[in-house]
């Protein structure tokens, strides 16, 4: 964790109840200078760091769109695909019925069974690793 900045540390001086010196005067104005001088210092850096987390989300979220537009699009195409492949499973479904062949209908009915048992995500591979890596802060997304 980066080291806190420092509250300021110096002598506070009591309301004067008599003469001040000329010493006291300048150790109070050195004392202001010092304080407002601090006080912009970590106001800069605290601008920059706060423009750096802004630079950060910005691209993060960049990241996120883009690869929220990768997965809309893969999940449009594995679909219209699966769209597709049932509707010529069931096509051929309704020409074994009509054509009363047993053999056929067993496998298309077998086909269909076997198309609804798997999912378009499970080509992608182990999601445990992707709630992983979507967990770590350090991950690095590359498109």
């Amino acid at each position: 964790m980066p080291d806190q900045p420092k509250v300021h540390v110096g002598k506070v001086f009591e309301a004067a109840r008599g003469p001040l010196r000329a010493m006291d005067g300048f150790a109070a104005l050195n004392q202001i200078v010092e304080a407002a001088r601090e006080c912009i210092h970590v106001h800069e850096v605290e601008s920059t760091k706060r423009a750096r987390i802004e630079a950060y989300e910005a691209t993060e979220v960049a990241r996120i769109r883009a690869a929220e537009a990768i997965l809309r699009d893969y999940f449009a195409q594995a679909f219209a695909e699966r769209h597709h492949l049932y509707e010529e499973m069931f096509a051929r479904l309704d020409t074994a019925l009509e054509n009363g062949d047993g053999e056929v209908l067993h496998t298309v009915v077998r086909g269909i069974v076997d198309i609804a048992k798997s999912s378009p995500l499970a080509d992608i591979g182990d999601l445990s690793q992707v709630r992983a890596a979507l967990d770590d802060p350090d991950q690095i997304w590359d498109l």
